[in-house]
């Protein structure tokens, strides 16, 4: 009978595997065929000459300098020599390394992806020190099966002894030394945190508020218990910065809380805590972000500032929300380094880009950025504006709330609690000299005509609305109560905008699917011209499997000129508006969409899940 750890022909690739040219190039092997034992360097450089990815001189210059013995895992030396695959040029590095040697001896290859360890259970199969003698790390626990990464697939005599004590089947795969080794000290170094919190708050979810708000008003140190709910937060953060993330989401619910996070746009489940240690949590967080840490039935904002690894200054802004289950709370993360971009960072093409800069090079009128909430209207201002904020102008806002932090604005926070709205906030702002003037956003009538008179006063205004496209702008003050005379003399242009998700670079292939006619019938009436270089996802760790990674804008820019202004003045044609922009150069979203897809940037399913149909009529 087969051992279960030593297959006599190579498992079928599973979800966590990644395809490698050197993995997939060497036929898989029994395990029984090689020496049991820890890895040695020797012996993986004999092998890799003997699969053919190393020639004699490569395999002599190595042994020459590794002649003395080192603590590095062999793996790890080897990856570090500057070897290349004789057959392809490929860098052999260590995870390229540690996919061929998963191959040879028919395991499994696993790149640990953090974000699908549940690392409460993975911590109760074995300890640390278990763990880091064994250079094993369990990353699924099953109903009746424990997969175990490790680095060492010779050195498998330990497995019975998890099996049972686990009292489960043990899967082998083979990991990266250095994943290993990261999230070996990461997770059991998270567990221990979340297992000390929950014991400061098994007692009393309400004595453990309380208490906190007690070392806030004293400032006196933390106790040892109340210790592991700082490092719970802490490694929260500094995860969240790790996995690019743009909100993280703390949601309590009946039996466990639930950690999320935004990534590119999509909701990942990170981890689920204890309610009594996600409540001790949010109280941290609001302790730390100057919050009412005792008050949990209405509303609060915050804001926070901390440093990513590379210590990098990052904002966080806070809001919690009352449920059923206790407070919910959202960081949304905004880092100076990404939030303010430039024109082509940002996405726009040569030609919107040139049609941007000379819209918002205006002296004076309203300039709206309209879209859906996380579609990327506050970074496009921020943007902006920070181009325009030279030593010769005095750019001023008014927010609710204040999205991120510039020194080169002077910023206002919308107070409702003193009467201090987006309207009275404006009227304010008129009497400080401003040349240029953003405001969050037009909610209402008063609103809308403050910033009517700022523009017809000779000021530049920024603003925001909620619609689906450039031209529904001007109906979307039309409804509010704007007549359309004041609409055609103030707004000089409207930017409409979405976030497409764009393809992964490490993974994708060549869609042949994806033909110009394909193209040309998903945007109708328009027609593609030029050639079409259609990508498709494929999936792989470094994008989640998802197949994207990172985003970037469509936009859909309409620019009032005189004879858009006829379809305004003296009535409102939305449809004569649409035709005489689409003459003046605007491309509707959909349209710039189809453009990225050419370029090879993003799908054309994805064009089609974030952007609106044309219509003329808006309808």
């Amino acid at each position: 009978m087969n051992h279960p750890l030593r297959p006599s022909a190579a498992p079928s690739r599973g979800r966590h595997q990644q395809t490698g040219e050197a993995g997939s190039a060497v036929s898989a092997r029994s395990s029984a065929e090689l020496p049991a034992g820890r890895l040695d360097w020797r012996a993986l450089l004999q092998w890799l000459q003997a699969d053919g990815l190393v020639v004699a001189d490569e395999a002599e210059r190595v042994s020459r300098r590794f002649a003395g013995e080192s603590a590095q895992h062999p793996l790890v030396r080897l990856g570090g020599a500057g070897l290349t695959d004789a057959r392809s040029g490929r860098a052999l590095d260590v995870e390229v390394l540690t996919e061929w040697l998963a191959a040879r001896c028919a395991l499994p290859y696993l790149r640990i992806d953090p974000l699908k360890v549940d690392v409460g259970r993975v911590a109760e199969v074995m300890s640390i020190n278990y763990a880091e003698a064994r250079r094993a790390l369990p990353v699924q626990v099953a109903a009746h099966e424990v997969t175990v990464a490790t680095c060492e697939p010779l050195d498998i005599a330990w497995v019975t002894e998890i099996e049972g004590h686990a009292r489960k089947h043990c899967k082998l795969v083979v990991a990266s030394p250095l994943d290993i080794q990261r999230y070996t000290t990461e997770f059991f170094t998270l567990a221990k945190s979340v297992r000390a919190a929950q014991k400061s708050g098994e007692a009393s979810a309400a004595a453990n508020f309380e208490q906190l708000v007690e070392l806030g008003r004293t400032n006196k140190q933390l106790d040892a218990n109340d210790a592991g709910v700082v490092q719970v937060v802490d490694w929260l953060w500094q995860y969240a910065f790790d996995q690019r993330a743009s909100d993280i989401h703390l949601e309590p619910r009946r039996e466990l809380g639930a950690i999320r996070f935004r990534i590119d746009g999509v909701m990942h489940t990170v981890y689920q805590l204890p309610p009594t240690v996600m409540n001790a949590m949010t109280a941290r967080i609001k302790l730390l972000g100057r919050m009412d840490v005792v008050e949990r039935r209405r509303p609060q904002d915050g804001r926070i500032k901390t440093r990513n690894p590379q210590g990098d200054e990052i904002e966080m802004r806070l809001a919690t929300l009352p449920t059923a289950f206790g407070e919910k709370m959202v960081m949304r993360i905004f880092d100076p380094g990404t939030a303010v971009k430039t024109l082509d960072g940002l996405g726009f093409g040569p030609r919107d880009a040139k049609r941007w800069e000379e819209l918002i090079s205006q002296a004076h009128g309203i300039v709206l950025v309209t879209g859906p909430t996380g579609s990327g209207k506050t970074t496009t201002l921020y943007s902006t504006l920070k181009r325009l904020a030279t030593d010769e102008v005095n750019v001023c806002t008014i927010e609710d709330p204040i999205e991120m932090i510039e020194p080169a604005l002077n910023q206002t926070q919308v107070q409702p609690a003193l009467e201090l709205g987006f309207a009275q906030g404006l009227r304010a702002l008129m009497r400080q000299d401003p040349d240029i003037i953003m405001v969050g956003e037009i909610r209402d009538l008063e609103t809308a005509e403050m910033a009517i008179q700022a523009a017809l006063t000779g000021h530049l205004v920024f603003s925001t609305l909620h619609t689906n496209d450039a031209a529904s702008a001007i109906t979307r003050l039309a409804d509010l109560g704007v007549p359309p005379y004041l609409i055609s003399a103030t707004v000089i242009g409207v930017l409409a905008q979405r976030l497409a998700r764009t393809l992964c670079v490490a993974c994708k292939q060549p869609d042949e699917a994806t033909s110009p006619e394909l193209l040309d019938a998903a945007i109708k009436p328009w027609k593609m011209s030029g050639s079409v270089r259609a990508y498709k996802p494929v999936g792989c760790l470094d994008c989640r499997k998802t197949g994207y990674r990172g985003r970037a804008g469509l936009y859909e820019l309409l620019v009032l000129s005189d004879a858009a202004r006829q379809a305004i003045h003296p009535t409102l044609d939305v449809a004569a508006l649409r035709r005489q922009a689409l003459a003046d150069g605007m491309r509707p979203l959909r349209l710039a969409g189809a453009s990225k897809v050419a370029e090879g940037m993003t799908t054309m399913e994805e064009v089609l899940r974030c952007t609106p149909a044309w219509s003329e009529t808006g309808t």
